[in-house]
């Protein structure tokens, strides 16, 4: 049904778009001749070279070197257990004398008493209150290779990936002979490649498989910081994993989790290649991390120092097949394939095949379709407050808590198939945006890898601190068509909407106060407070209102004949505008239903209400309806007056 309404005027008031801040908001690479970026040198990330023995040389070592703040180890040369040969200037490395018994004569000193002791307190608390259940998950995720238990962070898409990837597991429960016998995997952890005859899918497992200089060895022989249930014998191991515990302790170092680290490995490579999943697989990943303490086998800041220096080794991975190229530990280099594209690709095709998705759209939703019964992390509410417990676990910050964010060198790569609409500068902001706070133990290194929040960043930008300008174009599909940000937008920036691809915002508590301008393609207020505390200006394109309570506009309203306001109306104000100040209205409104509304003829429904109004809407348009506009002087209704249009 169409009707034309007619009567009010302009107000050249509303006529201007939000200003903003008038600039864009940067991310620059630290100072690259005092911040050596762990990209440029993951190379030495060796362990048996004398001249990546020491903190200097070692690049695994020194991107998680905030440890020192809290822990001195007896000696500050990778030696654990270890020798090696004189190399040039630098001499050879002996073994060291650390026992790995903790406060032994051999041992380290504690810098920071306090936290070290909550460290394995907090290993203490949570294994004596463990579970019958956690302690399965716990076994389950140190018996079992690192990248199939993180693949049940794809949820819907889980059993598809394992069936293409060929990926296989031969630990599928606790052996009734666990707590006596030692159980290894003998799966194929991500699956089977090229070489191995996967034409549907090798190229994606290769991707993964294919960071180099991962190990968490050279950092554990650094510092040389004990397991928790050396340190306490109040730490209860899970009894299935008794018979996985080390009985060489001078060479059996906590810190850092390298279970962790392989876990936050294989997610975010999975994640590059099924951004549909990014954050379910970077939660998954942090998931396993807090299995490792739930075993008894690491503590806190062991499966903070994991995931950091993850993170690290895979953007030097990316940012290596950017280049093309590797350094060679030996000298020289080494020539890479660059598989980025070509299995992000054969990702998305051999999916949307064993899912029957038509598009990359269809993969997209098909993909967050999940519910508790195919998909542990379908709640988004309990995922993201798992995510952030998993990323600092209680810890009280130690130092200045408002120190500005930085992004590591090549960190934007991270998310470059997650948000292929941004620009790389964009990206870069976006970490910026989403980081942890600053002061937490262990987590505030110079470039800035341990305050990365990467579940938050796949949630969007996590503040405009200048403005915005995000461009779609729906031709190219997936996130170019579609997209949701689910974090809450702060700052006195704008966000300037164009192309013709869908963004739906859904922050919780949005308080941005640069303004909204939509100049293309549909915006879509998903939450109450979705458009922030600014300006809404509707150029072209469509704002769509389908939150659940009425959606707050705190200032202005302008829609010009140009742009459209798109409605699903429910219950309780669902689909509704609240105007605080003025509403200009121009241009058509388009009102659908919420599931499980049926309006009455002669139900008068809630569209809009403000302070002021000018103008009329030029057409209105109700699914399924007639009805007609009723315009008071505090808002405006529609009044049901047949069912059909």
């Amino acid at each position: 049904m169409s009707l034309v309404a007619c009567g009010g005027s302009g107000d050249s008031s509303l006529s201007n778009p939000p200003v903003g801040l008038g600039r864009e908001d940067t991310a620059p690479v630290p100072d690259e001749t005092k911040v050596l970026p762990y990209v440029d040198y993951a190379y030495t990330n060796q362990r048996g070279m004398a001249q990546y023995a020491t903190l200097s040389t070692n690049a695994g070592v020194r991107v998680v070197s905030g440890f020192l703040d809290l822990w001195t180890p007896s000696s500050l040369i990778v030696d654990a257990g270890q020798t090696a040969p004189a190399t040039g200037n630098f001499p050879a490395v002996t073994a060291s004398a650390w026992s790995g018994i903790p406060g032994d004569a051999t041992d380290g000193k504690k810098v920071n008493a306090a936290v070290l002791d909550a460290n394995i307190q907090y290993v203490v608390n949570l294994t004596a209150n463990r579970t019958a259940e956690q302690a399965t998950a716990a076994y389950l995720d140190d018996r079992r290779q690192k990248g199939y238990s993180v693949t049940d962070g794809l949820g819907p898409l889980t059993d598809a990936w394992r069936t293409v990837a060929r990926q296989t597991t031969t630990i599928t429960g606790v052996p009734a002979d666990a707590t006596t016998k030692l159980y290894n995997d003998g799966g194929n952890n991500i699956g089977v490649g090229v070489a191995g005859g996967n034409t549907e899918f090798g190229t994606v497992v290769d991707f993964v498989n294919s960071p180099p200089n991962g190990s968490t060895e050279p950092a554990k022989r650094f510092f040389k910081y004990a397991r928790p249930w050396r340190w306490s014998t109040s730490v209860s191991v899970v009894p299935s994993l008794v018979p996985a515990k080390s009985s060489t302790p001078a060479t059996d170092g906590g810190f850092i989790s390298g279970h962790s680290a392989e876990a936050v490995r294989s997610g975010l490579m999975m994640a590059y290649v099924v951004p549909e999943r990014y954050a379910e697989l970077v939660a998954r990943s942090l998931e396993l991390g807090e299995n490792r303490i739930m075993a008894g086998m690491h503590s806190p800041l062991d499966v903070i120092g994991g995931r950091i220096q993850a993170q690290a080794v895979i953007a030097a991975a990316l940012y290596n097949q950017a280049n093309k190229q590797v350094p060679n530990p030996a000298g020289g280099t080494l020539v890479v394939a660059d598989q980025r594209d070509a299995a992000r690709t054969q990702a998305r095709t051999a999916l949307m095949t064993a899912v029957g998705a038509k598009d990359a759209l269809a993969l997209q939703a098909f993909a967050q379709s999940g519910t508790s019964t195919n998909d542990r992390f379908a709640d988004q509410t309990a995922m993201r407050a798992a995510a952030l417990r998993r990323l600092t676990f209680g810890f009280s910050p130690i130092a200045a808590t408002d120190k500005a964010a930085v992004v590591p060198k090549a960190a934007e790569l991270l998310l470059e198939t997650r948000f292929p609409y941004l620009s790389a500068t964009q990206r870069r902001v976006v970490l910026k945006s989403t980081a942890l706070p600053s002061g937490y133990p262990a987590m505030d290194d110079a470039e800035g890898w341990g305050r990365l929040n990467l579940f938050a960043a796949a949630q969007g930008y996590g503040a405009l601190q200048g403005d915005v300008t995000v461009q779609m174009d729906a031709a190219q599909g997936g996130f170019h068509a579609r997209d949701t940000w689910r974090n809450d937008l702060t700052g006195a920036g704008r966000l300037l909407k164009t192309g013709s691809g869908e963004l739906r915002l859904a922050g919780a508590a949005s308080t941005f106060t640069g303004g909204i301008w939509l100049q293309g393609g549909t915006l879509a207020a998903d939450t109450a407070t979705a458009l922030g505390a600014g300006d809404v200006y509707i150029e072209q394109g469509a704002l769509q209102v389908v939150a659940s309570q009425p959606v707050q506009v705190s200032r202005n309203l302008t829609q010009l004949p140009t742009g459209t306001l798109q409605v699903v109306l429910g219950a309780k104000g669902q689909g509704s505008l609240n105007v605080s100040g003025t509403a200009r209205i121009e241009g058509d409104l388009q009102v659908s239903f919420a599931a499980g509304m049926a309006p009455k003829v002669g139900d008068v429904l809630p569209v809009l209400t403000h302070g002021a109004r000018f103008g009329n809407f030029r057409r209105i348009t109700v699914s399924g309806y007639k009805a007609v506009a009723v315009y008071s002087d505090t808002g405006v209704s529609l009044k049901i007056t047949a069912v059909g249009g």
